[in-house]
C-alpha cells in the first residue's frame, strides 16, 4: 500500500484506521478541497479471545490497584465472607489475571454469584438488554444489571455477605459503570450487605472537573447523580460520595490504589489498556467521551460504526471543510480539527457518507473535552439551525440553562460561565471525598 506523505499532515500506514477485522473499509481525507490520501485494505478478522493466551509477564509498574492490594493482603478484606462479584472483563490484576479465577481460587473467599453491567460480562455487548447467564467457567450464575433489572434483587442477593464492586470507569458522568454501582450499593443497604470497591485510576486524570451540574429532579441511568460532566474522581471515591448524598445506612469499604497521582493519565500507570466497553479503545476516545459524547443523541454520528468512535464526527449535510476551519479559528488548546468524509459501517447513518472532522489531541494536558465538545455544538447550531436535530441534546447533558443558552446561540464562554458557580462548588464539596490528594 503507498500513501503520498503531506507537509501538513503525516499519516500511518494504518490511514487513520485500526481496521478492528473489518473488511474493505475506506477513508477519504480531504484537506482543503483535494484528495490527500485513500486506502483500502481487508483485514483477516482476529483468533477469538480464548485461543490467544499470551504469557504472563512481571509488571513495570509500582502502581497498585485495588484487586493488587487485596491479593497481596490475602484477601483479609474479604476473609469468610460469601461474595457476590459486579465486574465484567476489565476486572483483573496488573499481571491480567482475571478477578473472577482469583476470587475463585482464594481459599479465604467463597465467590457466590456474578454480577454483569452495560455491554455484558465479557464486555462485548452492545444491545439494549441482556439476560441473566452462567459462567462457563466456575458454573456461577450471571444475574444482568442490564436486563430485566439494574439493581441487585434480594433473590440475587440471597447467598451473598459482601458485594463486590471492581469496574474500571472511564470518568464520564453518563459513562453507566458508576450508575450501576450506585444501584448495587441502594440494593446493598436495603439488604444490610458489605460493600467493597476495589478502587482504580481515573483514566483521564483526578484533577480536572468540567462541564455542568446534572440538574437535580432529572437522574437517570445516563445520570445517576449530581455531578459534572467529567469529575476527575476515581469509582471509590464516588462510593464515598453516594454513600453520604444518599443517605445509605451501609458498611462500605475502598480498597485504595496505591502509588496513583491524581494528575496522571492512563498511559502513565503501566496498566494494560482493556476496552471498558466497544467503543471504547483508547485513551484518547476516553478523553474525549465527556465532551464529544454530548451530542451522540442528536443527529450526528460520534464515529459508532467505524473504526474510531469519538475521533470523528460528522453527518450526510455537513461540510467538512468550512466546519473544520471554523472549529480550528477558536484556537482551542490541545487539540486540532483535520477534514475528513467517512461512511459508518453500521450505527447511525449506516452506508452513508458522511462530511466530518477527526479530532486529533495534540497535548492531553491542555485539553478540554467540555469546552470542546460545546465548541462542536455552538458551531453546528450556527451552521445548521435547521439540520442539526437538538430535541435530545439535553438527555445527556442533563442541564437545561446550557441547553437553552445552545439553542438561543449563546457563545461558549457565556455556556460556561453559566454553571461556573455550581461546578465551583462542587469542586469544593468533593475534596472531602478524595482518597489520593493532589500534590502542590
Amino acid at each position: 500500500m503507498t500513501f503520498w506523505h503531506s507537509p501538513i499532515i503525516e499519516m500511518q500506514s494504518s490511514c487513520f484506521s485500526r481496521m478492528a477485522g473489518r473488511t474493505a473499509v475506506s477513508v477519504l481525507l480531504l484537506w482543503m478541497g483535494t484528495t490527500v490520501a485513500t486506502c483500502q485494505e481487508t483485514v483477516k478478522p482476529a483468533e477469538p479471545a480464548s485461543a490467544q493466551v499470551p504469557p504472563l509477564e512481571t509488571p513495570t509498574s509500582t502502581l497498585l490497584t485495588g484487586l493488587d492490594i487485596l491479593q497481596r493482603d490475602r484477601f483479609v478484606q474479604l476473609k469468610g465472607q460469601r461474595v457476590g462479584l459486579i465486574t465484567n472483563h476489565t476486572g483483573v490484576n496488573r499481571r491480567g489475571e482475571s478477578l473472577v479465577k482469583i476470587l475463585q481460587d482464594a481459599p479465604e473467599v467463597d465467590l457466590t454469584a456474578l454480577f454483569s453491567p452495560e455491554h455484558g460480562f465479557a464486555g462485548i455487548l452492545d444491545q439494549a438488554r441482556i439476560d441473566d447467564q452462567q459462567d462457563s467457567t466456575t458454573g456461577l450464575p450471571i444475574f444482568s444489571l442490564y436486563g430485566k433489572t439494574r439493581k441487585p434483587t434480594p433473590d440475587s442477593l440471597q447467598n451473598v455477605d459482601t458485594l463486590v464492586f471492581d469496574i474500571q470507569d472511564i470518568g464520564a458522568r453518563f459513562y453507566t459503570y458508576v450508575s450501576t454501582m450506585g444501584l448495587a450499593m441502594q440494593a446493598a443497604a436495603e439488604q444490610e450487605i458489605r460493600f467493597v470497591v476495589l478502587d482504580r485510576p481515573n483514566p483521564i486524570n483526578g484533577i480536572s472537573v468540567q462541564g455542568p451540574i446534572l440538574d437535580a429532579g432529572s437522574e437517570s441511568f445516563v445520570g445517576f447523580h449530581p455531578i459534572p460532566v467529567r469529575h476527575g474522581m476515581t469509582v471509590g471515591e464516588l462510593a464515598q460520595m453516594l454513600k453520604q448524598d444518599l443517605n445509605l445506612d451501609l458498611d462500605l469499604t475502598v480498597v485504595p490504589v496505591e502509588s496513583w497521582q491524581r494528575d496522571e493519565m492512563y498511559d502513565s500507570t503501566g496498566l494494560l489498556w482493556i476496552n471498558p466497553s466497544p467503543n471504547m479503545r483508547n485513551l484518547t476516545q476516553a478523553l474525549l467521551y465527556p465532551g464529544i459524547g454530548l451530542i451522540e443523541t442528536t443527529n450526528v454520528s460520534v464515529g459508532r460504526g467505524t473504526d474510531t468512535p469519538f475521533e470523528i464526527i460528522g453527518a450526510p449535510w455537513l461540510q467538512p471543510l468550512t466546519f473544520a476551519a471554523g472549529l480550528n479559528l477558536e484556537g482551542l488548546p490541545g487539540v486540532r480539527f483535520v477534514p475528513l468524509q467517512f461512511t459508518p459501517q453500521s450505527s447511525k447513518y449506516a452506508a452513508q457518507i458522511c462530511g466530518g472532522v477527526r479530532i486529533i489531541v495534540t497535548d492531553q494536558s491542555q485539553f478540554d473535552s467540555l469546552r470542546t465538545g460545546l465548541t462542536v455544538a455552538v458551531h453546528l447550531r450556527r451552521h445548521y439551525p435547521t439540520e442539526w436535530e437538538t430535541k435530545s441534546l439535553n438527555r445527556l447533558l442533563n442541564h437545561k440553562a446550557t441547553y437553552d443558552g445552545i439553542i438561543a446561540g449563546k457563545s461558549v464562554d457565556d455556556l460556561q460561565a453559566g454553571y461556573w458557580d455550581g461546578l465551583e462548588k462542587f469542586i469544593q464539596r468533593r475534596k472531602a471525598f478524595l482518597i489520593y490528594p493532589q500534590e502542590g
